[in-house]
């Protein structure tokens, strides 16, 4: 039997997905959780086969309870459960990782042979998704440097709203050393524009209030 753990902040999907996963045969759904820190808590204590996670939950976001349970080597496999097609979300939850990233958008049947993958310690990537521009494999991505320190802390203020005036002058260097550093976040994130910036600094819950 593979017990299934929700995560997400709408009561009423966690209705549905419970309506789903409890209709199946050889799954049984054994807790819910409506923020990431919860998660965290109820994978400790039930010990769920594989936890179903949104994104974007109050409290601690969805990736970061992936991290948190990766940190931990946990053995429950994460489902990621998400409307978000970006592919540098997708990037992130399988560093973090997740066993599996399902849409929303897609069908029901598609979730279920996501759990059923995950719970048999195999990947799934829900077929809907763009194709993207470079391997998902981290291990096939030698070509692909991560992104610094410095590129992250001027992503982070151009999703905040800075200008790249006011970046320049806050980190003390050039506007074109912004630009070259931010270009280069974007190119190795595949990040096409401000709105793909912000969603990522959602994720990344940059926006929050300290």
């Amino acid at each position: 039997m593979i017990r299934v753990l929700l995560a997400d902040d709408h009561e009423t999907v966690r209705e549905g997905l419970r309506l789903l996963v409890d209709a199946q045969a050889d799954m049984q759904v054994v807790g819910e959780a409506g923020d990431g820190r919860t998660v965290i808590d109820k994978v400790g204590t039930l010990r769920p086969s594989v936890v179903v996670l949104d994104l974007t939950m109050p409290g601690m976001s969805g990736l970061n309870a992936a991290r948190a349970l990766k940190a931990a080597a946990v053995d429950t496999a994460v489902v990621a459960l998400t409307r978000h097609d970006d592919d540098a979300f997708v990037q992130e939850l399988m560093n973090a990782g997740a066993a599996a990233y399902v849409l929303k958008q897609s069908s029901s049947a598609t979730l279920l042979n996501a759990i059923r993958a995950a719970a048999a310690g195999g990947r799934f990537l829900d077929p809907a998704l763009p194709s993207p521009e470079y391997p998902r494999d981290p291990r096939r991505r030698a070509e692909t440097p991560p992104v610094t320190e410095r590129e992250t802390e001027v992503l982070r203020m151009v999703a905040i709203g800075h200008s790249n005036k006011d970046i320049a002058a806050a980190l003390n260097i050039s506007v074109k050393t912004v630009e070259v550093h931010k270009a280069n976040a974007m190119r190795k994130l595949n990040l096409r524009g401000r709105t793909d910036v912000v969603r990522y600094a959602v994720m990344n819950e940059w926006l929050r209030d300290p």
